[in-house]
């Protein structure tokens, strides 16, 4: 079973988005798809400063086994990307949720708040 956090929030397409207290917003890919993918060899990063409308490709991971998207979670402007995560893609693999992908500013923080809670992506997890 995946490791799912209470603290943060999920979008169905396994992504992850943490609240930080200046207003911005972390995201990564969820525990679920780093083992769905299996090792990652590339981590291609968005763009610090590019707007991403919610639900467009933001990123992408490749495997050995397949390549994925990243979709933006939430409608907003990347403020910061974590290079340390595409310089050693296996990051990701050893801890989703430390090897964060980027940052961004939100356009509306309900839409945070509308994401799924861990009970709920777990089920959307278990179910795929």
């Amino acid at each position: 079973m995946s490791n799912v956090p209470s603290n943060l929030k999920y979008a169905a397409s396994h992504e992850w988005v943490l609240k930080n207290a200046d207003g911005s917003v972390t995201v990564g890919i969820t525990d679920h798809a780093q083992e769905a993918l299996g090792d990652l060899v590339f981590v291609e990063l968005p763009e610090v400063g590019a707007h991403y409308a919610k639900d467009k490709e933001i990123a992408v991971v490749e495997s050995v086994k397949a390549a994925a998207d990243v979709y933006a979670p939430i409608g907003g402007t990347v403020t910061e990307v974590n290079q340390a995560a595409a310089d050693a893609p296996e990051s990701v693999n050893a801890d989703a949720y430390a090897a964060w992908l980027f940052k961004m500013t939100p356009d509306n923080m309900a839409d945070v708040d509308a994401l799924l809670d861990a009970a709920a992506y777990q089920a959307v997890a278990d179910a795929a």
